[in-house]
């Protein structure tokens, strides 16, 4: 299904959007970021918090590190703009180091957790886990993007194939 340089690659990806994305969201005044934008999480930044949040508790699960402490109920509400903005680089490294790590056939064994969001132990298949990590990146910050593109701001490129080789 996939293989350590497709991990590598999107978290490349991941790192590159996220960077000119926080860029323009903190060009916004507060009363912007938290206004209700009908996006899933309601407003920008909620929607970035949770992504931050998802992020953290995939990483956990892949990486053994710290997680997220709050539930996923409370996920829009977990990091403030500051927070955001600070701790995004940090964890774009951490997802980095962690695909930089990947060996060959990494991907071949199942991944098990317990999900508080089901509660019940899960387990499924690694590849799939990490296609659906990159993928839930992919989705918000697309309605981020668009959130943007409303409010008149200048995106970036968002498509994979104009990702630079020094991102």
């Amino acid at each position: 299904m996939i293989d350590p340089a497709y991990a590598q690659m999107m978290a490349r990806y991941n790192a590159w959007q996220n960077d000119w994305l926080f860029a323009a969201v903190d060009g916004l005044d507060e009363a912007a970021r938290e206004a209700d934008r009908g996006l899933f999480w309601g407003s920008i930044r909620a929607t970035l918090s949770h992504l931050m949040w998802g992020d953290l508790m995939w990483m956990s699960r892949f990486d053994g590190g710290e997680g997220p402490a709050r539930p996923l109920n409370e996920t829009g509400d977990a990091y403030g703009w500051p927070e955001l903005r600070a701790e995004r680089p940090v964890a774009d490294a951490r997802i980095t180091r962690w695909a930089a790590g990947l060996a060959a056939g990494a991907f071949g064994t199942d991944l098990s957790w317990w999900s508080g969001a089901a509660g019940r132990e899960m387990s499924k298949p690694y590849a799939l886990c990490v296609v659906h990590f990159f993928n839930h990146q992919t989705h918000h910050r697309g309605q981020v993007h668009a959130a943007l593109t409303a409010l008149g701001v200048k995106t970036q490129d968002t498509d994979i194939p104009f990702l630079p080789e020094d991102a």
